[in-house]
């Protein structure tokens, strides 16, 4: 499996792979910012909005694909203000049900961390649905949890779900911490 940073061409080109990742994401039960069904037209035209953020270097994206099919991504998006160029979020970590617990969330997790560091980074931060299996992937991967917001965002059913936020200091900052 090959995981590469899309630039804003490859994005659009791999668009349809990756909404179709995305509608897979959704059905399976993933918290991430879509609510079932998800059509993939409208998982496509997200996708496609996303390559104004790349092109704009706002948002870096990597997806790992299998032959033609894309199984897993994540993106950091970096804040645009001068007191926040020290953090980027990590966004949109989405493995897909078939290629689950093989360990792929988990090297899409540490592709963004080493990216994070390359870029001068130090500090991460993220929110998850509270209890979910993405949770307890941060939780062992080192990532600190900083507290839960009750009913923030609905479940792909539409059910109001708690939401841990998450943080984690990478590159020199974290070894002197």
């Amino acid at each position: 499996m090959i995981v590469t940073r899309l630039d804003e061409a490859q994005l659009l080109d791999q668009a349809g792979e990756l909404a179709d990742l995305l509608v897979d994401a959704v059905a399976g039960g993933a918290s991430i910012g879509f609510l079932a069904p998800l059509g993939r037209t409208a998982a496509m035209a997200w996708w496609e909005e996303r390559t104004v953020a790349v092109a704009a270097g706002e948002l870096a994206v990597w997806a790992a694909r299998e032959g033609e099919r894309a199984l897993g991504t994540v993106s950091l998006a970096f804040p645009g203000k001068p007191n926040s160029r020290h953090r980027a979020e990590l966004v949109k970590l989405m493995v897909h049900r078939d290629a689950r617990g093989q360990g792929l969330g988990r090297r899409l997790l540490a592709t963004a961390e080493e990216a994070a560091i390359d870029a001068g980074v130090t500090l991460l931060h993220l929110d998850t649905e509270t209890d979910s299996l993405a949770e307890r992937l941060y939780g062992s991967a080192g990532w600190t949890r900083a507290g839960v917001i009750p009913d923030f965002a609905a479940s792909p059913t539409g059910v109001l779900r708690p939401t841990t936020i998450y943080y984690k200091y990478v590159g020199v900052t974290a070894l002197t911490r």
